[in-house]
C-alpha cells in the first residue's frame, strides 16, 4: 500500500509525463526528473546557440526570438497549462510598461507582479494543494517577478529620474530606451534562465544577444599593456566543466545525507523530549548541511547553462584569469567558511540578494533591513516557515552587526587572536545560520514551534538581549539622517 502511494507520488506532475518509466526507475519524482532533464537539454541548446547562433552568424531578433521559443516550450514541458501564469504574468507587466508614465513604472509593475505572484503562492498551497510537489511553476513564477520589477525600476532609473540622484551601479543600469514586445519576451522568458532562473540585468542581457557583452567587459582594461595587440576571446568551456563537476558532486552528496538526515527527525519525540541540547543543535547544524546541496545543485547547473551560451562573463581577476561568475547564485567556499551573517547571506542566492538590494535596501527610506527580509519571505511564499525564518533573521542580522562591531576590533592585534575569533565567529554564524532557516524546510508552524521551544528560544532571547543592551552607535544600524528632498527622491 505504502509502494503504491509513493508510486502514485512519483508519478504526480502538472507537465509532461513522458519521462515517468525513468521516473520510476531511478526513484526520483517526475516533476524532479522533468525539471533536471529540461535543465540538461537546456545546457545542450546553450553550446548550440554559442556556436551556431553566434551573433556574428544570426541578428539579435533571431537569437531573441529562438531563446524565446526554447523557453516557452520548457515551461510547457515541465509545468504543463500551469505555464499559463508565466505568460499572463509577463504579458500584463508588458501592458503596464507600455501604458504607465515612467514616474510610476516601477510602483505599478512591482504590485502587480508581487500580487499575482502571492495569489499564485495562496492558490497553489491552501486552495488547489498543489504544494505537495517539490518542484511547480511557482519557481519560475518567483525568477520571472525579480525579472520584472528589476527591469521596471531600470526603467524609472533611466526615463523618470534624474543621472545625479542615481548611485553609479543605478546609473550603469538604467534603462533608456523601454524594450520591444520580442525583447521583453526573450528576457524573461529565454530558455537559459525561465526554469531556475537566475535574476540579470536588462542590459547586460541584450548586449549579450547583441554580441556586445564580453567585449564590453574586456574593454574594461589595457590589453595592450599586457601585451596583446587585439581583444582576446574567452572561452566558457573550463568553466562549464568546472561547475558540472560541481553539480555531480553536490547531486551525489544530496541523495546521500538528505536520506540519512531527515528533517523529519527534528520533531521527533525522541529528538524534541530526549536528546540533549547540544545533542539537538549538532543535529539541527547537520540536517541543515544536508539540504544545501540540492540548491547548490539547481544553482550551479543554471550558472553553467548560461556560461555555456556565453553568457555570464564577469572580466578578469587579479592573476588575469578570464572569470564567468557575472551571474553566479552562492560561492561555496565562502559561505562553508563565513564568519559572519553578513558575509553567509552576501554568499548565498546572490542574485535574490542582488534583487533585495536593488527594489528595497536601496529605495525606501526607512528601516530597510527589516522591510528587506519582509519582501524576501513575502516573494518566497506563504508558508509560515518563511516567516518566521525572516522574523528571527532581523534580530540576529542586528545582533550579529553589533557584535561584529563592537569586539571584532579587539582581536586583529596579532594573529593567534584573529584565528581564534575567526574560528568561534566560524562556528557561532554556521550554528546560528541552521537555527534561522530551520523553518525555511520545515514550513509549518507546529513543528517549528516545537523544535524552538526544544531549543529554548535561545537564539531568539540571546539576540533581542544583544540588539537591546549592546551599546552601539545609531549610524551602524540605520543611515545617516538624509533631508527631506533627498528622502522622497529615494522613495520615488
Amino acid at each position: 500500500m505504502a509502494a503504491q502511494s509513493a508510486a502514485s507520488l512519483s508519478y504526480r506532475t502538472t507537465g509532461s509525463t513522458c519521462l515517468h518509466p525513468l521516473s520510476q526507475l531511478l526513484g526520483i519524482p517526475l516533476d524532479q526528473v522533468n525539471f533536471v532533464a529540461c535543465q540538461l537539454f537546456a545546457l545542450s541548446a546553450a553550446f548550440w546557440f554559442r556556436i551556431y547562433l553566434h551573433p556574428g552568424k544570426a541578428s539579435p531578433e533571431v537569437r531573441h526570438t529562438l531563446a524565446t521559443i526554447l523557453g516557452i516550450y520548457f515551461v510547457v514541458f515541465c509545468f504543463g497549462w500551469y505555464a499559463v501564469h508565466l505568460f499572463v504574468l509577463v504579458l500584463m507587466c508588458y501592458g503596464v510598461m507600455v501604458t504607465a508614465s515612467v514616474s510610476n513604472i516601477h510602483r505599478y509593475s512591482f504590485f502587480v507582479a508581487m500580487g499575482y505572484l502571492t495569489i499564485c503562492h495562496i492558490s497553489r498551497i491552501y486552495i488547489f494543494h498543489y504544494g505537495i510537489l517539490t518542484t511547480d511553476f511557482s519557481g519560475p513564477l518567483m525568477i520571472v517577478t525579480q525579472k520584472i520589477t528589476t527591469l521596471a525600476f531600470q526603467i524609472h532609473d533611466g526615463l523618470g529620474r534624474k543621472a545625479e540622484d542615481l548611485s553609479a551601479e543605478q546609473h550603469r543600469l538604467a534603462v533608456k530606451v523601454k524594450p520591444s514586445l520580442l525583447e521583453y519576451l526573450s528576457y524573461h522568458l529565454n530558455f537559459m534562465s525561465v526554469i531556475a532562473g537566475p535574476c540579470n540585468n536588462f542590459k547586460d542581457y541584450v548586449a549579450f544577444i547583441e554580441g556586445r557583452h564580453i567585449h564590453m567587459k574586456l574593454l574594461e582594461m589595457n590589453w595592450k599593456q599586457r601585451g596583446f595587440q587585439s581583444l582576446p576571446e574567452p572561452s566558457p568551456t573550463r568553466a562549464v566543466i568546472q561547475k558540472l563537476c560541481m553539480t555531480l558532486m553536490s547531486l551525489l552528496l544530496f541523495l546521500t545525507l538528505s536520506k540519512s538526515f531527515p528533517v523529519t527527525f527534528l520533531v521527533d519525540d525522541w529528538f524534541v523530549h530526549k536528546a540533549d541540547f547540544l545533542s539537538r543543535l549538532w543535529y539541527l547544524y547537520v540536517v541543515m548541511q544536508a539540504a544545501k546541496p540540492k540548491y547548490y545543485f539547481a544553482w550551479t547547473l543554471a550558472d553553467a547553462v548560461h556560461n555555456a551560451a556565453g553568457f555570464g562573463f564577469s572580466g578578469v581577476d587579479a592573476d588575469g584569469h578570464f572569470c564567468w561568475d557575472l551571474l553566479s547564485n552562492l560561492n561555496i567556499w565562502k559561505i562553508e567558511t563565513a564568519t559572519s551573517f553578513k558575509m553567509y547571506l552576501e554568499n548565498w542566492n546572490i542574485q535574490t540578494s542582488t534583487w533585495l538590494k536593488c527594489v528595497c535596501y536601496e529605495r525606501v527610506p526607512w528601516y530597510p533591513t527589516e522591510l528587506t527580509f519582509l519582501l524576501s519571505a513575502l516573494w518566497h511564499g506563504v508558508y509560515p516557515g518563511y516567516y518566521f525564518t525572516f522574523l528571527t533573521g532581523v534580530p540576529v542580522t542586528l545582533a550579529a552587526r553589533a557584535v561584529r562591531k563592537n569586539y571584532r576590533h579587539h582581536f586583529l592585534s596579532s594573529k593567534a587572536r584573529k584565528v581564534a575569533y575567526d574560528v568561534v565567529t566560524w562556528a557561532t554564524t554556521q550554528l546560528a545560520v541552521s537555527y534561522t532557516a530551520a523553518p525555511f524546510v520545515m514550513l509549518a508552524v507546529e513543528p517549528t514551534v516545537s523544535l524552538y521551544k526544544s531549543m529554548f528560544f535561545f537564539l531568539h532571547i540571546v539576540s533581542l538581549l544583544i540588539v537591546l543592551f549592546l551599546p552601539i552607535k545609531p549610524r551602524q544600524l540605520q543611515r545617516q539622517p538624509q533631508s527631506t528632498n533627498s528622502v522622497q527622491k529615494k522613495a520615488d
